[in-house]
């Protein structure tokens, strides 16, 4: 409830303001924010597991962070998150056909270092994005990323592979 709580507060503040109470109030709630992180407003933080946010990492607005307890996000140092980002743990194992959403399941995510996150982007549950990174603007990543790459498209692809 307490989360639900500070969304609100989150959604009534301005989104490019106030990175120091945002900061305070997601440490409130169970969130690992490192010094020097910059959490934009008009995003939401869904459920009771871990949302650690790296050192002088960026979170731009708007964006949505589905956590599950055992499940935990964790972004590296020195990202740059967009806009409207989705980071989704949480999924199903396909079910019979009387209903396809079977059992539920919640995978981590991880995001190295560096990372840079295109607006729009979908992060799934059990995916890790190697460090300097970069993911594509709407691209769907459902499944790891190596270190120094672009990737894009729906489900994320390599692109091309980046200098260290």
């Amino acid at each position: 409830m307490l989360r639900h709580i500070l969304n609100l507060l989150f959604w009534i503040l301005p989104p490019s303001r106030f990175f120091g109470l945002r900061r305070c109030l997601l440490r409130i709630a169970g969130a690992d924010i490192r010094k020097e992180a910059t959490i934009c407003g008009q995003g939401w933080l869904y459920g009771r597991g871990l949302l650690q946010v790296g050192l002088s990492s960026w979170i731009g607005p708007g964006c949505v962070f589905y956590t599950h307890q055992d499940a935990a996000i964790c972004i590296g140092e020195n990202c740059d998150i967009a806009p409207q980002v989705m980071f989704v743990t949480g999924s199903h194992e396909i079910g019979p056909s009387e209903r396809r959403a079977g059992y539920g399941i919640a995978n981590p995510i991880s995001i190295g270092d560096g990372v840079w996150i295109g607006a729009r982007a979908t992060i799934t549950g059990g995916v890790s994005i190697g460090a300097g990174s970069i993911v594509a603007a709407g691209a769907v990543v459902t499944s790891d990323v190596a270190p120094n790459t672009l990737v894009g498209g729906v489900p994320a692809r390599l692109i091309r592979v980046l200098e260290p």
